[in-house]
């Protein structure tokens, strides 16, 4: 017997069975699976007569449906109908039913729905549950057999079959399309992982992050946070719509969740950012994201960033469980390049800094051996000089020298001090109170907790450079009358406090560079300290510095005097 032509009822016999066992062969080297689905409901219509079929595929919150696949409705009709079903009304039950549904007038079932405007008529109805290992994973169905008849027993039969025979095709192709995606996801990490052994610049390496994750995960938008030279969470790299706008947006301290993922080192998801009281709205408005996830960037224990992910592609917004562990991946290998970036970045710094003190050693060394001392001889020499021209005339010249003379001292202590460098910080800090009074005509108290002895250089010297910095703002900008210099430790960290009466100022008023704020940071955040600033106008100024130092012993009396 010839195979069925479409709208022709097929009896269940040796020929069905035939081109059932052939339909099942074809479709398991099939490895779309859209393709399958298709195969499946043109299959299903051609087999019983039915004018229409469909096979609708739940989405993984079980709630709705992410593929509607038909067949009989042309393009035309379909774009006049609308968005697909959502699973709900007979199809739902269909898809939870234990076996098979037949309907003589899908109309006055009681589960029906009714149609969208424009949809064809439908009546009659055959319904078949798709399931995979005894779990619900859609569901198939026909309608309008031609001729106006009931489907039957042995359509019921023929498609039930059917279901069953496509239901593994349709798990192979999943696994297959898994199987892709773990391919993609591990090409990307391979991809990732060369750059970082390549030494790539971090920044790249992030914008890899960021683009490969968005892929991977089917996002929308993800950017990556990491904190700024002053510990405020900024966006370095960003990928999706919108990308370049949100580079060097700084966090609100409305988002809370984002902090609580920066300090605690631990992902968060949110299905419905509007109604999340955590999340910076003002933010999620202007990138227009309706749910997100927050992984962290962790390595060695510290959370050094943290990747953010909006509005997963498609019907469901939400991330899920598994988005979230497999960006977290992504987050450890982000936070090797955020920490080899950093290594690099605090070398060249250091380098540089080392090499500014070198100088400002040899240039002060220079002024004072001998710039200081030809100024020094001319002095001398200017006396045999007054007898012959007079005392009163050589006068002026003298004082222009000695005046000279002690600018050119100043400066080479400015420049390095050599009290800091033969005797250690506190005389260096009791100097540098005493010049900068003398010099701006402002009282400046210096307050030890105690004698000290040496410390390490590089925490001496950025100390005092924090102070001589600090001094320096308040002598140009505080209009202050008191300054007080504090040195203490604390926690096995040694502390400088400065705080003076001044006029204070508003930190989002003035510019950072300006007052040496952000050098001050850079300097600090080489040697692991932290460095807070306090001002408000009318209330002064209080800077605190705190740098991991080993408590030095007491050395008792044997303290040099300056």
């Amino acid at each position: 017997m010839p195979y069925a032509q479409r709208g022709e009822p097929v009896p269940v016999t040796n020929e069905v069975e035939h081109r059932l066992l052939a339909f099942g062969i074809a479709l398991s080297s099939e490895l779309s699976l859209d393709a399958v689905l298709e195969q499946v409901v043109e299959m299903a219509a051609a087999m019983t007569g039915a004018r229409y079929a469909a096979l609708g595929v739940i989405d993984r919150t079980g709630q709705g449906l992410e593929r509607f696949i038909t067949t009989g409705i042309d393009d035309e009709a379909r774009a006049h109908i609308g968005k697909p079903p959502e699973g709900r009304g007979v199809l739902g039950a269909t898809i939870r039913a234990e076996r098979a549904l037949r309907l003589q007038d899908l109309r006055q079932d009681p589960r029906a729905v009714g149609f969208p405007p424009g949809h064809p008529p439908m009546r009659t109805f055959l319904g078949v549950p798709v399931r995979i290992r005894g779990a619900p994973y859609g569901s198939l169905y026909l309608t309008e057999k031609e001729g106006g008849e009931e489907f039957t027993e042995r359509d019921e039969e023929t498609i039930t079959i059917l279901a069953a025979q496509s239901a593994s095709a349709i798990e192979n192709a999943r696994l297959y399309e898994a199987s892709e995606h773990w391919l993609r996801q591990l090409e990307s990490l391979i991809e990732v992982g060369d750059s970082l052994a390549a030494e790539s610049a971090p920044l790249r390496v992030l914008d890899l992050v960021a683009a490969r994750l968005r892929e991977l995960v089917s996002a929308r938008l993800v950017w990556v946070w990491t904190p700024s030279s002053d510990g405020e969470l900024t966006i370095v790299s960003a990928a999706g719509e919108g990308a370049d706008a949100l580079l060097g947006r700084r966090a609100s301290p409305a988002h809370r969740t984002l902090a609580r993922v920066f300090e605690s080192g631990a992902s968060i998801r949110s299905d419905s950012l509007p109604d999340d009281p955590e999340v910076d709205q003002a933010f999620a408005r202007r990138v227009g994201v309706r749910a997100a996830a927050w992984v962290p960037m962790n390595a060695r224990g510290r959370t050094l960033g943290v990747i953010g992910l909006g509005d997963k592609q498609g019907r469901d917004v939400s991330f899920s469980a598994e988005d979230v562990r497999f960006a977290e991946i992504f987050g450890r290998r982000a936070a090797v390049a955020v920490e080899l970036g950093r290594r690099v970045e605090r070398d060249k710094i250091r380098s540089i800094i080392r090499a500014q003190e070198q100088e400002r050693r040899r240039l002060a060394h220079e002024l004072h051996d001998e710039t200081g001392q030809a100024l020094a001889a001319i002095l001398l020499a200017l006396k045999p000089l007054e007898a012959q021209v007079g005392e009163e005339t050589l006068r002026p010249v003298e004082e222009l020298v000695i005046r000279t003379l002690q600018e050119v001292r100043r400066l080479a202590v400015e420049l390095r001090s050599p009290i800091l460098d033969d005797f250690g910080l506190v005389p260096a800090l009791e100097q540098l109170a005493g010049t900068t009074a003398q010099r701006a005509g402002i009282q400046v108290t210096f307050e030890p907790s105690r004698e000290v002895a040496r410390l390490p250089d590089d925490v001496e010297t950025a100390l005092y450079r924090l102070a001589q910095e600090a001094l320096t703002n308040v002598v140009k900008h505080a209009d202050a009358g008191h300054v007080r210099v504090g040195l203490a430790w604390r926690n096995g960290a040694a502390m400088l406090i400065v705080e003076d009466d001044g006029r204070g100022f508003r930190e989002e008023a003035v510019s950072r560079e300006r007052l040496g704020i952000v050098g001050m940071h850079e300097r600090v955040a080489l040697l692991d300290g932290t460095i807070m600033i306090e001002s408000e106008p009318g209330a002064g100024t209080r800077l605190v510095a705190e740098i991991p130092a080993a408590m030095p012993p007491d050395p008792g009396d044997a303290r040099p005097v300056s």
